[in-house]
């Protein structure tokens, strides 16, 4: 909306009035509310995992190793002091000499997707790739969590109507 309209919106007594330049996809991207008739399906972003491991560029692969396996966990996402998604450091990674350090032996640029997929298309995706789970991050690249297929049960197709004569 333009500033002229969120001014006037403001001056009818509306309370809050917000004024997102960015445009209205990136306000979906963000995990911001939204309406309409979609605005009920699940999304990646409400069913993302938290408590993902982190850990920063310069962390020894050792010590990052064991808060991983003490959270239960064999990924650790590499972010920077905003928490935007540098890499990931997969089991090949967390074996590695317990001296390197994370920017050394990470995966540059994983896969991410926006907190406003749609949860079910997102893993029947994911199943047809055979692919556990994704990385949600803010279009500014913040991690958000860990999306898993798993945490979703896709619908069955709908079954199509028996034509004429049909079985």
């Amino acid at each position: 909306m333009s500033a002229r309209a969120a001014w006037r919106l403001e001056s009818l007594g509306f309370g809050e009035v917000y004024r997102y330049t960015a445009g209205k996809a990136d306000w979906f991207a963000n995990g911001l509310p939204r309406e309409g008739r979609r605005a009920t399906l699940p999304r990646v972003g409400e069913l993302a995992r938290r408590d993902i491991p982190t850990c920063g560029l310069q962390d020894r692969i050792g010590a990052v190793r064991e808060r991983v396996r003490a959270a239960g966990w064999d990924v650790c996402i590499v972010v920077n002091d905003r928490r935007v998604v540098l890499g990931r450091l997969r089991q090949g990674a967390l074996a590695a000499d317990p001296g390197s350090i994370a920017e050394a032996v990470m995966e540059e640029g994983p896969t991410t997707y926006r907190p406003d997929a749609v949860a079910e298309e997102t893993a029947r995706y994911l199943t047809e790739r055979n692919v556990a789970g994704v990385l949600v991050t803010t279009s500014d690249g913040e991690l958000v969590g860990l999306f898993r297929r798993d945490d979703v049960e896709p619908r069955p197709p709908r079954a199509e109507p028996a034509g004429e004569g049909g079985a």
